[in-house]
């Protein structure tokens, strides 16, 4: 006879890698750059810190749960994730741990306080980081979403008012989140975000070259 799946609480180590810029002031910002399904905190970081500027302290965070990236242990690498739809309430306490641990952290090390504290997220994490700030709103000063969706019930009571400027980056050819799903997503965010950017660029489902303009143009605007 099978029984049902148990669980204990076990202490989890959260990783990052981390870029820090020559100089750090009380000008400097914080992001927290979170890699998509099937990738790495490396890859990440090469992606983030052109996008986000030099001048910023980049962690990138990694995934929880690891596979080999080919699918065979014939091979060293490994890839990382934050979850399945199985475990939803697992993977999404989960991500909210990690997240809040890596940010006291660093915003103690470099005296950063929530306000200068950015969440960035590519594909997978983007609606686990929504899900955070409507939980945590007062966890970070700013949101940047690329290539990725907005919770399905993100319109429920639950989740707070988020005052943290947003800026979502979606893409017309994205196999994943359509262009007239993504064309939605301000609407329903403004449900209960108060201030929405949203840019459609051309491309797939890619971490966009343009996006660094946007990006730098959006810090320059909010956190100047």
């Amino acid at each position: 006879m099978m029984g049902s799946l148990n669980s204990v609480q076990v202490q989890f180590e959260a990783g990052y890698v981390l870029h820090t810029p020559a100089q750090v002031d009380q000008n400097t910002l914080l992001v927290l750059a979170l890699h998509g399904y099937g990738s790495n905190p490396e890859v990440m970081l090469r992606l983030s810190v052109p996008a986000a500027g030099e001048d910023a302290i980049v962690a990138s965070l990694r995934g929880p749960n690891q596979a080999y990236a080919s699918g065979s242990p014939a091979t060293d690498e490994v890839a990382y994730n934050w979850g399945t739809r199985r475990h939803g309430d697992v993977n999404i306490r989960l991500h909210h741990e990690i997240v809040r641990a890596v940010a006291a952290e660093l915003r103690s090390r470099f005296q950063i306080p929530p306000g200068r504290t950015i969440l960035m997220g590519f594909s997978q994490p983007v609606g686990l980081n929504y899900r955070f700030i409507g939980t945590h709103p007062n966890e970070a000063g700013g949101i940047i979403a690329i290539c990725g969706g907005v919770p399905k019930d993100w319109e429920e009571d639950k989740y707070a008012q988020v005052d943290a400027p947003i800026l979502h980056i979606s893409r017309s050819e994205d196999e994943f989140f359509p262009a007239e799903t993504a064309a939605r997503f301000p609407d329903r965010l403004r449900r209960h975000a108060t201030n929405v950017e949203f840019h459609m660029l051309p491309g797939g489902h890619r971490f966009p070259s343009k996006a660094g303009p946007l990006i730098r143009d959006w810090k320059a605007r909010w956190f100047a």
